[in-house]
Formats: structure tokens, sequence, C-alpha cells
């Protein structure tokens, strides 16, 4: 028997209209995107069936577009390494100088740019890491929207938890980039969990061990009731399964036994031959390496035993992670009631092998590790696009690091401490430090440590406007808030006039919206050309305004309010607007517009004053007054 929907005729309820959400997974080595179909997440496959879209860009030139990404960019990485850009995660909101400290990891060429960003030399010019990310987003987006059969509502893009504002900000930059609107940024650990069905638990605490190609996170989780909130983070924003590779080229080059310098290819040869190197090590004892490069040849074996021992240092680093984590939650060993295991570099047996005997307990692996993250996404996606309005899934995920502001002194006065719950609101209020006061100077930093100096700056701004009073008198008050992206506004409110004044923080390497704006025009083709061109026919448009009005003035009054050097004055100037607004640069006609209304301001004077005089002809001093 069937059941039927009965609605008035134009009013249908349309039952089954699923909005088009997606997760995505923007990983250091590789990228996917999942969605939910019929009820369950899964990883969106490519045109090849291919599963996972490696985050690897190269330009081809210097035309727009032209460029590969995924499978194709990485099977270049080696013949043409300036041009092709591989785990850009890595540079994802950091500092030129913070970018030279990984040139010996990622063989570029760096070079300076605006917001003291790092970009990379290519043939296409400098390309940042955000509109990088960009292209492999915009890859994920068009597969999921040809997947799908349609336009997504929007995409919850995971961040390893330990990313501080500036990477969070500019994961939030490379996804507007590429057309995504974000419904959340949501931590990869905490996806993990939701991939795991963890809601469904009545209670427990969950620790998730997250190591990708490029970051290592550790999140201690509390469940309960279907709310997933974070006790605490931790983990190393520098530290992957690169550095991993990063050991086995160092091997690489000791049997070399040359002290003759690599060419870059050779540095990228010898880094993909780790990479399988270390992939085949997972289920094979002993692996020969044989490799061409520019000038000789690398040919060596080594042993699984061997590559356990140079990484356990790497392994033993997350490790002590694991323990500032679990005390910073104030959770023992055997309060912990499962480990998920999360990440590709956890394939790795002696990583497997070491949180094991660290935590006494089985390990999940039950998801694919690669996966996990993605489909996790998927799961928030689908509940945040609102196709799932009865569930009672909840985040409660944390800062990573603490926000506050610089004091007297150079202190950072803490106003809101790392592993709070977010959405957070913190306030605090401040005075004046010298008589008379009537400004204050606010500065925004990230950090745990006692001095400005040792943390990161995010922001400053001022607040004017502060009564002179005795210092100590005045009363400023200073709010910070986080939103569930993680992201920081903060207000400063003098409490006696209720002044105020506010600032979106974005990060010191992070891309204002002018940035944004101007990144969006490169990206859209003659999408520039076209926002010249309007505003060029809108200054000429203007000056068409002004020559006109001044005209039909000259004509009215001129020869009664003006000399005759005076109009001949004008109508030079009205004829040099006229032929300036005939060219093609409009800063300069809105110069000239600017000009002209300047040197005509008497004019329209006179014609005030006159008027006036007019409309008072005639009238006594009593008559104006009846008429008020």
């Amino acid at each position: 028997m069937a059941l039927l929907q009965i609605a008035e005729p134009g009013q249908s309820a349309a039952p089954h209209q699923h909005k088009l959400a997606v997760g995505i997974d923007l990983g250091t080595t590789n990228s996917l995107v999942a969605s939910v179909k019929s009820g369950q997440a899964s990883v969106l496959p490519d045109e090849n069936n291919a599963m996972m879209l490696p985050s690897v860009v190269r330009y081809l030139s210097d035309k727009k577009g032209d460029v590969e990404v995924g499978y194709a960019a990485r099977a270049h990485a080696t013949a043409d390494p300036f041009n092709t850009i591989v785990s850009v995660k890595r540079l994802m909101g950091r500092s030129y100088d913070e970018a030279l400290q990984l040139a010996d990891q990622l063989p570029y060429n760096f070079v300076g740019g605006r917001g003291n960003l790092p970009y990379i030399d290519t043939v296409a010019g400098p390309k940042g890491a955000i509109e990088t990310s960009a292209e492999i987003l915009k890859v994920l987006r068009a597969r999921a929207e040809n997947s799908l059969g349609g336009e997504l509502v929007g995409a919850v893009i995971t961040v390893p938890a330990y990313f501080d504002d500036a990477q969070r900000q500019a994961t939030k930059d490379a996804a507007k980039l590429a057309g995504l609107n974000v419904l959340r940024l949501l931590n990869e650990p905490t996806a993990a969990a939701v991939a795991y069905g963890l809601d469904t638990r009545d209670e427990g605490v969950v620790v998730v061990y997250d190591l990708g190609g490029g970051t290592f996170d550790v999140s201690v989780l509390r469940l309960k009731g279907g709310v997933f909130e974070v006790l605490a983070t931790g983990g190393d924003s520098a530290l992957g399964g690169d550095d991993f590779d990063d050991k086995l080229v160092a091997y690489f080059k000791e049997q070399l036994n040359s002290e003759q310098p690599l060419s870059a290819s050779d540095k990228r040869a010898l880094a993909e031959t780790a990479r399988s190197v270390k992939e085949q090590l997972t289920d094979q004892p002993e692996v020969a390496v044989s490799v061409n490069l520019s000038a000789q040849t690398l040919t060596c074996d080594i042993t699984k035993d061997a590559f356990d021992a140079m990484v356990k240092p790497l392994v033993s680093k997350t490790i002590r992670a694991c323990k500032r984590a679990l005390k910073d939650a104030s959770i023992d060993l055997e309060g912990v009631d499962e480990v998920v295991m999360v990440g590709g570099s956890t394939r790795v047996p002696t990583v497997r092998a070491q949180v094991e005997a660290f935590f006494k307990r089985p390990l999940h692996v039950d998801i694919d590790p690669d996966q996990v993250v993605a489909i996790g996404a998927a799961l928030q996606a689908d509940v945040l696009a609102g196709n799932k309005p009865d569930s009672d899934m909840l985040l409660l995920d944390v800062i990573p690091l603490s926000l506050g502001i610089e004091t007297m002194g150079g202190l950072a006065e803490k106003l809101i401490p790392r592993n709070t719950v977010i959405p957070a609101a913190r306030a605090q209020e401040f005075t004046t430090y010298q008589d008379g006061q009537s400004a204050m100077a606010f500065h925004v930093v990230q950090g745990d440590r006692e001095l400005v100096e040792d943390c990161r700056s995010l922001a400053r701004f001022e607040l004017r406007g502060i009564p002179p009073m005795a210092a100590g008198a005045a009363k400023i008050r200073v709010t910070f808030q986080v939103d569930a992206d993680g992201l920081l506004s903060v207000t400063a409110k003098e409490l006696s006039t209720g002044i105020e004044s506010k600032i979106e923080v974005k990060p010191s390497y992070g891309l204002s919206d002018a940035d944004i704006a101007d990144m969006l025009k490169d990206s859209f083709g003659r999408a520039q050309d076209d926002m010249a061109a309007r505003r060029l026919r809108e200054q000429q448009v203007e000056a068409d305004r002004l020559i006109v009005a001044l005209t039909q003035a000259l004509e009215a009054d001129g020869d009664r309010l003006l000399s005759q050097d005076e109009i001949q004055g004008l109508v030079s100037e009205i004829a040099k607007l006229d032929e300036i607004k005939q060219n093609e640069d409009a800063a300069t006609i809105e110069k000239a517009v600017e000009h002209l209304a300047k040197v005509s301001d008497f004019f329209a004077s006179r014609r005030m004053d006159d008027g006036i005089s007019r409309a008072l002809q005639g009238k006594t001093v009593d008559s104006i007054g009846e008429l008020e």
C-alpha cells in the first residue's frame, strides 16, 4: 500500500528535495571530496574512478587557466620541479621567512609578496599557497557537481586541529577563490569521530590520532548524548609523512657519497623514490632502490628495520604530543575508551605499533584512513545544509592556541585560553596609562607564551575619542568573539561614552578582502577588463554630467554673475575636461572631474547667494518670522 502526500496546487512540499553539500579533505599529499547519497556518505570518484586527487598543481604557462592538477601534475614533478607545486598545505598561512625554513624540503624559488606572504616563482608568475590550493578545490568542486548533477549549496572543509588563525583564514580564502560557500571549517580529528558514528554512543572518551602527509594532530574528545566536545588538542602543523620521506632522502644522499650538489630535478626524483619506498615497506621486509640521477646513479637496499629506526624519533614526537593532550584534558590512559587512527601515514606499521603500545589498547583502523576525514565532513555538511533537520548532532570544537592582547611592558594578556570550546566570547576591562589619554592602540596576539614577542601577531587597531581623564580613570571593555570556524573578532568600547572600535581579525599572513577580490578578477579571465571598462564609463558619465550642468549654469547666469575673464576661464576648463574624458584612463578622468568641480566652486557659491537674495527680496523681518 502506497502512502501519498497531498498538497494544494502549487504548494508541494517537495519531500525529495535534497540540497547538494559536500565534505572536502584538503590534504597535504592527497585531497578528497565526499557527499551523502541515499543516507550513506561516500567519497566521490573522478571519471577514472580514482577516489583521491593528489594535491599537486603544475603551472604550464602564463595563460590563465593553463594548469594541471592531480595525477597529471604529479607525473611531471621530477621533470618540471619549479612549476610543479606539491605539499602546498605546508605553506598555508605561513610568512615568507617561515617558508624559507622549508626550502630544503620544498625545492622552489620563493619570492616575497603582499602581506609578507611567500610566493613561488613559476612560468605563470608568482603563485601563493592560497591560489594554488584554490586550483585543487576547483577540481574537487567540479568533480562533485558533475557527480551530483547540480550546483553545491556549500562545503565543509577540514583543517588540522592545530591550524592557527592565519592558516584557517587562508583555507577559507582559497575556498572563496574556488567559488565554494564554506558552511564550516571542521577540525580533521572531529570529522573522523563523526565518520565513525560516535554520535550513536552513550558516552566515552576517544583519542583521534591523525598523521597525514604534512601535519600531525591529536584530539581528545568526550562523547555524550550526541555531543562531541573536544577536551584538548595538540600536534605539530609541520610533521607528517613528508618528514618520513625526508629521512629516506637523507639516507639516499649518504649512500651517494658525493659532495656534488643535487639539481632540483634530482631532489624531486629522490623525494618521489622515498615516497614509493615508504609505501612498499608497509608490507615488504626489504626494498631494492635504483634511481638514475642527472650525474650519477643511486643503488642501495633498505630494510624495514632500518626505516623504523630512522622514523622512530618522529613517531616519538607524536607520542609526546599525545601525552600533553591527555594532560591538558585531565585524562589518564585508563580513562581513554577508544583510539581512532586517521591519515595515510598511520599505515606505517611502526606508527601503529608505537601508538598501540602507548595507549595499551587495540586501535580503530576500520575505515580507510585516507577517506575517513572526508566522510565525516560530508556527514556534517549534510546536517548544515538542512538535509537532516531532526539531527541532534552537535560539534563543540576548541581553539588550539590562546588569544590575547598586548599590555604595557610587552606582556601578552590572555583573554581566551587555548582549548576553550567555541564559539566563545570573553570580555575584560582595561584603562588608560597616561593623564588625558584620548586614544588607545590594541595589538591582538595568538599564542601561549608570556611575552608578545614570542606570540604571533594577528592584528592592530585603535580606539579614539576617549574622554580626557586621569590615568586609570577611563574604562575600556575589550571583547573577543570566536566563531564556529575558529576565526576572531575584537571590539573595544569606552564605557562612559559608548564609543567603540571593532575589527574582524585578518591574520598577518592572510589576505585582505581587496587581495581576494583582485585574485578573483584574475581567475575570471576577462572579468578584470570588464570591471575596468565599467569604471572608465562611470567616470566619463560623471564628466558629462558636470560639463552639462556647468554649461547650463553659464548660459543662465554667467553674464550676470561673472566677469568675461572668469567666464573664459571656466569655458577653457570645461574644454579641457571634455578632451580628457576621451582617453582610456579612469583615474585621470576622475582627477579632472575633481579639478573642474573645485575651480567652479566660486561660481556655485555666487549662484547660491544670488538665489537667497532673490528669495528674500521684498520680504520684511516680520514676514520672514511669520513664515517660520
